[in-house]
């Protein structure tokens, strides 16, 4: 039985916090190795809430791995709307930095494990600073039926405009549309019903790209359960895939989103894609559970 007492001090438990951002993709980060989040999908989204909370992307739960596979540390993200995502690299290469800074790891190298499988981050160290971090996304997948549905057909409409594009998965799915004017398109009229459509039985990371210069891609994302953000590593990776795949870029592109850019480089040996940019601190604190 829990007394009156006990409840009031689980009401008002103060949990501490850490604001990171990767190119302007912001998220909430939890070191659950010390504090216990018993409902991460309500906490995101009240915590996520730009005006009443603190305002982010979502949650980012940091904790032990789970014993399952060979791992330094584990993740869970959740989204502002409280779905759990499988994976994302900007909040990837956030947590390298938190865990090298924060003195819970001295290694260059970390094995991180996500719903999507074991990350390696590999840190950039100058002195005790980490100043990017570099994660192996592994191999993109272009046929996975529970994320995309290719009897939808070549081209998905939404709002009486057809859109063509490209799947890829990056763990997490995503679906490219290369567009000719990137700014002046409705990405949030457009991309919040292609992320229902019923080619994504899990619903579907949307990104419109247009190609700027040689390799170099201007990409606004529409996120799954987020809206519209500042910036998505595996929208930026799936970006990259889909440019070299289609014969727009080479295995190296510069993929310039509304927080910043960030570096992917698709190996031709071993066909995994490497995200790299700049992971910051942006501020600490308290909140009520």
């Amino acid at each position: 039985m829990t007394h009156k007492g006990e409840n009031d001090r689980m009401t008002h438990a103060k949990i501490p916090f850490t604001k990171m951002q990767g190119a302007g993709n912001d998220y909430i980060y939890v070191n659950t190795m010390l504090y216990d989040i018993p409902n991460p999908g309500r906490a995101s989204v009240r915590w996520s809430a730009p005006h009443t909370g603190i305002g982010s992307d979502g949650l980012v739960l940091i904790g032990r791995p789970t014993g399952a596979c060979e791992a330094d540390f584990a993740m869970r993200i959740f989204n502002a709307d409280g779905s759990e995502a499988l994976m994302c690299g900007n909040a990837s290469r956030c947590i390298g930095k938190y865990l090298y800074e924060k003195g819970l790891t001295e290694k260059s190298e970390i094995r991180l494990e996500t719903l999507s499988g074991v990350r390696i981050l590999k840190l950039d160290i100058r002195g005790k600073r980490v100043e990017s971090v570099t994660v192996d996304m592994q191999e993109p997948r272009f046929e996975i039926p529970e994320q995309f549905n290719p009897t939808a057909g070549e081209s998905i409409k939404a709002d009486g405009r057809l859109f063509s594009g490209t799947f890829v998965s990056m763990g997490n799915p995503h679906y490219v549309i290369f567009v000719d004017d990137v700014e002046h398109l409705d990405i949030a009229r457009y991309g919040s019903i292609l992320e229902r459509a019923e080619a994504f039985p899990q619903r579907c990371n949307i990104e419109f790209a247009q190609k700027t210069a040689a390799d170099t891609f201007r990409t606004r994302v529409w996120e799954r359960g987020s809206g519209i953000t500042m910036a998505c590593g595996t929208g930026a990776c799936a970006t990259a895939v889909a440019a070299s795949v289609t014969g727009r870029a080479s295995r190296r592109s510069s993929i310039v989103m509304d927080g910043g850019t960030l570096r992917v480089d698709w190996d031709a040996v071993s066909r995994h894609v490497f995200l790299g940019g700049p992971a910051e601190f942006a501020f600490e604190g308290e909140i009520e559970l």
